[in-house]
């Protein structure tokens, strides 16, 4: 159907109450008056996921490469993903998968022996930098700006928030850590300098009133949430006042979004509120609005991301899903191993099969997220075709702490910058770097010689 807008309305409208900014979606409203719509979408600058795994995956040490538990037997676009595949879950978008196989990640090796040894204290910092982190538990940081922050910096100014810092577990410990590494080279995968890694946000009500909450002060957000009221609460009457302007299908869709947000908001109050309760918890130190499952807290956060996108909040996300070292356990996976010691597998092909187990329940999460973006659009086109989504590690075969090797996926449609539907394998020696140029260049970098240790860029 094509149609002409009559009337528009800011594309960045904000509804305010206390201790509540209320961005929108966009809207029929929000095109310019006149306009004609239906034709095809003019392609924009791609929002930008950058999701960190740790401790590598079992296909990459040699028996799993040979059991195919990540990169696919064939190269192209008839790959078969076997049952033990690692990334089976995620078939469902086989045309928005670009698997990319055999990129090294040799920044995250010692230069020096006194670094041998302290390969989980660098891999964080090096994973979306490709630099060498300086070994120092001083202030005195030095590593790389990392991919998200370079497309934040550039394409990111224009939101509310350039940029959005998540993490599943903690990112906090501060201070020295071992192999005289600060702690803060573990603690985030974004550095908006080679000197200032970013703080990373494991709270969903954190993430959440950082959101919605940006224009009070905490302190009006603290007496909103004492009175147990939702954010739409403080800003219905405000809102009642627009849905009198817009159109019939505009106004299925503020109702629609305004529902994802009750919802959201629902779910963070229920996890405080069994969590407050006096039971004993999987993770007695984190704070009541982390879930103790690991899928609860993915799908928030999943969903928050996509909140965040729908509003155009924010066109850039970092997500790490884990810490390095991590001794957590994941009981839906089907193994009781923790995961640190289950990643040091000593080559044998039962234990790299258990790890294997948590590996695949980990990556299903990103099945859901995955499915949100599909399900919502931002105009003709849906979250998932305008994003391109960046999945891997910095370590290859964890059993042995090395770099080479290592996972990589890209997801999504970037706005027709990718084909998907592949499985690429990487020249021996490639630096994954050289695939993050290309990517770049996608974003709109074009300007960019390079990023990292890149030799060249690795079309993706």
């Amino acid at each position: 159907m094509r149609f002409i807008t009559g009337k528009s309305i800011p594309r960045r409208t904000f509804i305010r109450g206390v201790g509540t900014t209320l961005a929108l979606p966009l809207l029929d409203a929000m095109r310019p008056a006149g306009r004609v719509y239906g034709s095809p979408k003019a392609e924009g600058v791609p929002r930008l996921v950058c999701i960190e795994e740790v401790h590598g995956l079992p296909g990459c040490n040699d028996w799993g490469a040979e059991q195919y538990l990540f990169a696919p037997s064939t190269v192209g676009r008839d790959y078969e993903l076997l049952p033990e595949n690692v990334l089976t879950s995620l078939e469902p978008w086989r045309d928005r998968l670009t698997i990319i196989s055999n990129t090294d990640v040799r920044m995250a090796e010692p230069v020096n022996p006194g670094e041998i040894g302290g390969d989980h204290f660098r891999s964080s910092a090096v994973f979306l930098t490709q630099s060498h982190p300086k070994q120092t538990q001083g202030s005195d940081l030095y590593c790389g700006t990392s991919l998200d922050q370079l497309h934040a910096q550039r394409f990111g100014q224009e939101t509310v928030l350039p940029s959005l810092q998540l993490s599943i577990e903690s990112t906090d410990k501060g201070g020295g850590c071992d192999y005289n590494y600060s702690c803060s080279y573990m603690d985030s995968i974004s550095w908006s300098s080679p000197s200032e890694p970013l703080p990373m946000i494991r709270n969903p009500r954190t993430a959440f009133d950082l959101l919605f909450g940006a224009g009070g002060s905490e302190r009006e957000r603290a007496i909103r949430r004492r009175t147990q009221r939702s954010i739409l609460d403080w800003v219905a009457d405000e809102v009642g006042r627009m849905k009198r302007d817009l159109g019939a299908i505009d106004r299925q869709r503020v109702d629609q979004y305004l529902e994802n947000i009750r919802e959201i908001e629902r779910r963070i109050d229920m996890v405080e509120l069994r969590n407050t309760g006096g039971e004993p918890r999987e993770l007695p130190e984190a704070p009541p609005g982390v879930p103790d499952s690991f899928s609860e807290h993915m799908r928030l956060l999943s969903d928050i991301q996509v909140l965040a996108f729908q509003a155009d909040i924010t066109r850039v996300v970092a997500l790490k899903t884990g810490r390095d070292a991590s001794n957590r356990t994941f009981p839906e996976s089907g193994s009781d191993r923790a995961f640190h010691p289950s990643s040091h597998h000593g080559d044998k092909e039962e234990a790299v099969l258990e790890f294997n187990k948590i590996c695949q329940y980990r990556v299903s999460q990103m099945a859901y997220f995955l499915g949100r973006l599909e399900e919502t659009f931002d105009g003709e086109s849906s979250l998932l075709d305008q994003s391109m989504i960046i999945w891997g590690s910095p370590m290859g075969d964890a059993n042995l702490h090395n770099h080479r090797r290592c996972p990589l996926v890209v997801m999504g449609g970037a706005n027709g910058q990718l084909e998907g539907g592949a499985h690429l394998k990487a020249p021996d020696g490639t630096p994954m770097a050289n695939v993050f140029v290309s990517l770049l260049h996608k974003l709109g970098h074009r300007d960019l010689p390079g990023f990292g240790d890149s030799d060249g860029a690795f079309s993706v």
